[in-house]
């Protein structure tokens, strides 16, 4: 049995699994991210990757999946923006302190070749991983294999800009997708409602103390599976951006199938009905074109680890195919 092992570093954890060939995670470990020292982030990684190698020696390899732009060798990160790494060596750092072989992947990359490995892509050569989370990353497979683009960095789709001169995003551009259909954008609604309009979003109010401040996702999303109209309001607004989204990145890219992930993605169909309306509605050539599947996700959180210990067991990376 072929065991490796996949390593999701994000800006408050480091969480590392180690992975058979069947997408299994037979063990897992984290810790916090000390994400302002690099040194000390490929410290912890090291850490939690010699932990899980002491209890099944078999491991042969290691696969990290992090936020921010992966150049076009897997080797080093561009940028990330949750943790200190500018130019970071990343592979060759983790290397030499676990000796191991390391593949270095856009969590979001990993996350979708999870989900196309082992979760709800299986058997679907052309699909987009979309993740609604705080923002929206996203990774995409065409014939079966990942697509990163000419410099390694493509599929950051949550930055793809959706209104001119619209809302601030943390990239430093106005209008970008992920300020109008992630988690952010579905708290900024709630509250901007519970602002203007009190006596329409008294549940919601009720939920945050009487403060709109306090509003957040979860309050939205309890507030909308009670059937509170003005959450479900909130989340027909954010389905309808993301299904606008969706329809023009199904015209760019023709996929099969595309996969919702992310913290969003728990609400289920409170969601994705009306993205799949919106899809419908927004969608060039609507009734004269086979329609993708619009699907959640599979295996929520563990798909990073499970998709970037993938990655590393089938390396070289030229020859990876679903």
């Amino acid at each position: 049995m072929a065991l490796t092992i996949g390593v999701d570093v994000g800006g408050t954890k480091v969480a590392a699994g180690v992975v058979d060939d069947r997408g299994t995670i037979l063990e897992k470990v984290r810790r916090p991210t000390p994400s302002t020292n690099p040194k000390e982030t490929a410290e912890t990684i090291a850490e939690v990757v010699d932990l899980l190698k002491g209890k099944f020696e078999e491991v042969s390899a290691v696969g990290l999946g992090t936020a921010g732009f992966v150049d076009e060798d897997r080797s080093n990160v561009l940028f990330a923006p949750n943790l200190a790494w500018r130019e970071e060596p990343i592979k060759e750092k983790v290397e030499s302190l676990v000796g191991l072989p390391v593949v270095v992947e856009n969590d979001g990359n990993a996350t979708a070749w999870g989900e196309a490995r082992f979760g709800a892509g299986r058997g679907e050569n052309f699909l987009v991983l979309v993740a609604l989370g705080t923002g929206i990353g996203g990774g995409i497979i065409i014939n079966g294999e990942l697509y990163r683009g000419r410099f390694g960095i493509g599929a950051e789709m949550g930055h793809f800009r959706v209104v001119p001169d619209g809302r601030r995003c943390g990239c430093g551009n106005r209008g970008c997708w992920e300020q109008y259909a992630s988690g952010n954008a579905l708290v900024h609604e709630a509250r901007d409602l519970a602002r203007v309009a009190p006596a329409m979003a008294g549940r919601l109010l009720e939920l945050g103390d009487g403060r709109p401040e306090n509003i957040s996702g979860p309050e939205v999303s309890q507030a909308a599976r009670e059937g509170d109209k003005a959450a479900l309001e909130c989340f027909r607004t954010i389905a309808h951006w993301a299904g606008q989204g969706l329809a023009d990145l199904s015209a760019i890219l023709d996929p099969g199938a595309f996969i919702i992930g992310g913290g969003l993605s728990d609400a289920g169909d409170l969601l994705l009905d009306p993205i799949r309306a919106a899809f419908e509605d927004a969608l060039t050539g609507r009734g004269h074109r086979p329609l993708p599947d619009i699907r959640i996700a599979e295996l929520g959180s563990a798909a990073g680890i499970v998709g970037a210990a993938d990655l590393a067991r089938v390396r070289p990376l030229q020859d990876v195919v679903v």
